[in-house]
């Protein structure tokens, strides 16, 4: 038995490489057990990489990586090759400002030879590897591992199509935790895949090839060859895309899974899939019992499995969400919710509750959502499109294309509005003003509490005639208080909830709180600040942005968003109309243009130059007072 500890002893992957088999088993229990105590202390993707910590560690242990490019798609379950690729030392720092990503990151380290985070990318990419590769003369392996819920999305398959096409070599490892695909895996499939991934029956197969070549059987010879593994193993949709197909197989155990790809290196001519059976959260029993197999969790405690929850009395963002819609189609038989494998995050599982029926869950497929609710709403439903801001860029044509040129009522209800946390940069939700705004026709706007959430939702309920868009942020309200009776919006129009003097603050979205407090801080002193909620992106409220600017020495515009939104839709408004020639002075506040990393909130949107001390001080630095070190001061 073995007894003493090795992942001490793995440094790099290198360091797997001399490793026995029964080492390999040790180090995995070891690497486990590393990742649950790690993520129980920083929170995180845990379930995922639970699952695939044998796999791995085989791949590092076969594969010459980094030579040899691994690309985890999604990234979810990277947590245990950054623990092999010498950031052990940082893995307490996961998703915390300053500390590692929650995804593959090429900054990161020579071990992420490319960076993921959205899913069904890593095929694509592994075909460019191995295309360059070939072009370079070398004779390096790409591995990709990809999820079963990730090759749900159409980008997957136009993936494999190519690589069958191009016949290059490419391994493609299929991560399948959700029993989706395979049948039961027992010591029969193990024998066959050993058999077929190994020299002697390649080596058979090519000799075959030469004796029916020149008699003019090879197609039909290939074709039967490649049904009777279908039929012994399954996998034939993936020969039929030129990939060789091997499995399916256990992915926890290491008696299999190395020589399969031991084989496979050894003896690879092309592209191949190798089909591994995995259990998501394996190895730790409350992933194990949860239903979601504890795929996102926060921080806890590694005895019990109990998570720490934040206390709040505000509802969050999401869930007024998905607790309006429901309410709302109670008296609509036509509202439909729509959502791409994001039912729980963006509140339609709620919806889903209630109507069953009404709701749509196409799966990582964003593209479909959009012009699937197109159709509905074609036909006279009122289909609710719910897709992160950060997934949605994934489907723009078809916004453009489907929906926005034949003026189709979608409501694409935006969730993950602004920076969002721990994600990063890849899930932030930065650009969807921008990309929205610029499209005939959308009504775009943004909530600034849940209040107004729930007001927007009936508002683009009411928008029968073109699309509507409303975003909100990640997490709680601001806890305002919710009438009984909703009513909608007026559309295109804003709100003042200040009244001042010579400074007005615009925000567009939840900055509006910020706003208040930093009015507050110029109240300090001496400066009269009118604030006000634009709710509206499009159509501006030309009325509230005129009688602004015409009261006022300056006016200073904020959104959760990139340049090019709604500060750029009001500075076109006012030199349309001619108003900055009259001496107003206007700043607008967006995120900056660059990719914030991780961090807590609060501490993002101060970097990004949006908190109210960064309000106040744009506002004292456009009155042209140069006392801005003076604000500072008097706020501290």
């Amino acid at each position: 038995m073995v007894d003493t500890p090795h992942l001490d002893d793995i440094n790099l992957p290198s360091d797997l490489r001399s490793k026995s088999r029964a080492e390999l088993k040790h180090i995995s229990d070891e690497l486990r057990a590393e990742v649950i105590d790690a993520v129980s202390v920083t929170g995180g993707h845990l379930g995922a990489g639970l699952g695939v910590v044998e796999l791995t560690v085989a791949i590092h242990h076969v594969f010459n990586t980094p030579q040899d490019k691994l690309i985890f798609d999604v990234g979810h379950q990277c947590y245990p090759h950054k623990v092999l690729t010498g950031r052990r030392d940082r893995i307490r720092t996961l998703r915390q400002g300053g500390g590692l990503s929650g995804f593959t990151k090429r900054a990161e380290s020579e071990y992420d030879p490319f960076g993921a985070a959205h899913a069904s990318t890593s095929i694509s990419a592994g075909l460019g590897f191995a295309v360059a590769s070939d072009l370079d003369g070398r004779n390096d392996h790409a591995i990709c591992v990809i999820g079963d819920g990730a090759l749900s999305a159409g980008m997957a398959y136009e993936a494999m199509n190519n690589a069958g096409a191009l016949d290059k070599k490419l391994i493609v490892i299929l991560n399948d935790n959700d029993m989706s695909i395979a049948p039961p895996v027992g010591a029969m499939s193990h024998y066959l895949s050993k058999l077929v991934s190994g020299k002697p029956y390649r080596s058979l197969r090519k000799l075959g090839k030469k004796i029916v070549g020149p008699i003019g059987l090879e197609k039909p010879v290939k074709k039967m060859e490649e049904y009777a593994r279908g039929f012994a193993m399954g996998g034939t949709l993936f020969e039929e895309l030129g990939f060789y197909y091997v499995g399916p197989i256990d992915g926890h155990d290491l008696d299999v899974l190395v020589p399969v790809l031991e084989n496979i290196r050894d003896s690879l001519d092309g592209p191949v899939l190798v089909h591994a059976v995995t259990q998501k959260g394996k190895g730790y029993e409350p992933a194990e019992n949860a239903s979601d197999k504890y795929h996102g969790v926060s921080k806890f405690n590694v005895i019990t499995g109990e998570q720490k929850k934040s206390v709040s009395n505000a509802p969050s963002y999401t869930k007024v969400f998905g607790e309006t819609l429901t309410n709302l189609a109670r008296d609509d038989e036509k509202i439909v919710a729509v959502t791409a494998a994001m039912p729980s995050g963006t509140g339609v599982s709620t919806f889903s509750e209630a109507f069953p029926d009404r709701t749509f869950d196409v799966g990582i497929a964003e593209q479909h959502a959009v012009t699937f609710a197109a159709g509905l709403a074609a036909d006279g439903f009122r289909p609710y499109a719910a897709i992160y801001s950060t997934f949605l860029q994934r489907a723009y044509d078809q916004v453009v294309h489907d929906v926005a040129i034949q003026k189709l009522p979608v409501r694409f209800a935006i969730d993950r509005a602004g920076l969002v946390g721990a994600d990063g940069p890849t899930h932030a939700g930065s650009f969807d003003v921008a990309y929205l705004g610029n499209l005939p026709d959308m009504v775009c706007m943004a909530a600034s509490d849940e209040l107004e959430l729930a007001r927007m939702i009936l508002t683009a309920n009411e928008v029968d005639d073109r699309p509507s868009a409303f975003r909100y942020p990640r997490g709680e309200g601001v806890g305002v208080e919710m009438p009984e009776i909703l009513t909608p919006l007026e559309i295109g129009k804003g709100r003042i909830v200040r009244d001042g003097g010579s400074i007005a603050i615009l925000s567009y979205g939840t900055r509006l709180q910020e706003s208040l407090k930093a009015a507050e801080m110029l109240a300090a002193q001496g400066l009269s600040t009118t604030v006000a909620d634009a709710r509206f992106a499009k159509p501006l409220d030309h009325d509230l942005i005129r009688q602004l600017a015409d009261h006022h020495e300056v006016l200073i515009t904020v959104e959760e968003g990139s340049v090019g939104g709604f500060g750029a839709f009001t500075l076109h408004h006012l030199a349309e109309t001619g108003r900055l020639d009259r001496g107003l002075r206007i700043r607008t506040m967006t995120l900056p243009d660059v990719f914030i990393d991780q961090d807590k909130p609060e501490i993002m949107y101060e970097q990004a130059g949006l908190s109210a001390q960064h309000i106040a001080s744009t506002c004292i630095s456009a009155l042209g007072r140069g006392d801005v070190e003076a604000l500072k001061l008097a706020v501290v």
